[in-house]
């Protein structure tokens, strides 16, 4: 497939995904799925990325899905279309690796859902969150009701999703939904410094943890553990030898 939506830049372990239809402030449609769904599988295999990044070209992660392609879906094309989001969220929230958003603007409907599917979120001081899919007579479709309080709350959810206010960075970060927040020109340096701190990681280990975080989040805390149990021993085979080595050589370890 051949990108139209995505433009990629990988480089030192990290890839950089940039969502760039900024004539509309990116919002989402079919295509940009089709797109990330491949994205996705792509980068998964390649063994020269370690962490992924996503953000927005122009003044917009991403403003929403795309209302125009929406307008005039019956109810099975609705049910469809948030189906295929869905799936594609699922995806990014489900890689081994480390997915990030660095939030550059407006991430309001799909783009708030898209994010919340990433690892973890650092924003600029001029992003905007909401879900105001209630102003258009609709609910969230890419599971942004399911995310949502379990990021922040049932109270925080259902304040933004029933209000569909916007808040910005500062409001984000008190209620948990993004970990930190940097002035404009500092969101990519200081993501891109994140994203190469992890990839310097153990990359078996980071992807483990991972995995325990996402699978123990959706059973309950004894098989959770227990999941927490198998990894940490599978490490022993090899990658932890080497790091505990290493610890106790006094040197970098050799991934």
């Amino acid at each position: 497939m051949e990108y139209e939506i995505l433009k990629l830049d990988a480089a030192d372990g990290v890839a950089v995904v940039t969502i760039s239809r900024p004539e509309a402030m990116n919002a989402l449609n079919t295509r940009f799925f089709r797109e990330m769904d491949q994205m996705a599988a792509e980068l998964e295999k390649r063994d020269d990325v370690k962490v992924i990044v996503i953000t927005g070209a122009g003044k917009a992660f991403v403003a929403g899905a795309d209302i125009a392609e929406m307008k005039d879906m019956t109810r099975a094309r609705g049910a469809e279309f948030s189906q295929l989001g869905q799936n594609t969220f699922r995806t990014l929230e489900m890689l081994e690796k480390p997915v990030i958003a660095a939030i550059n603007g407006f991430a309001l409907g799909g783009g708030l859902e898209l994010a919340m599917g990433c690892d973890f979120r650092i924003a600029n001081t001029k992003a905007k969150f909401g879900q105001p899919e209630v102003n258009l007579g609709l609910t969230p479709g890419y599971a942004g009701t399911q995310r949502l309080p379990r990021l922040v709350g049932s109270g925080n959810a259902l304040y933004l999703l029933l209000s569909a206010e916007m808040i910005d960075a500062e409001t984000a970060l008190r209620m948990g939904l993004v970990q930190e927040v940097v002035e404009p020109d500092e969101l990519m340096p200081r993501t891109m410094k994140l994203a190469k701190l992890i990839a310097s990681k153990g990359p078996g280990a980071v992807r483990k943890v991972k995995k325990c975080v996402r699978r123990g989040m959706e059973t309950d805390f004894i098989k959770g553990s227990a999941i927490e149990s198998e990894e940490f021993g599978s490490l022993f085979e090899k990658e932890g030898k080497e790091g505990m080595k290493a610890f106790l050589e006094k040197r970098k370890p050799q991934w």
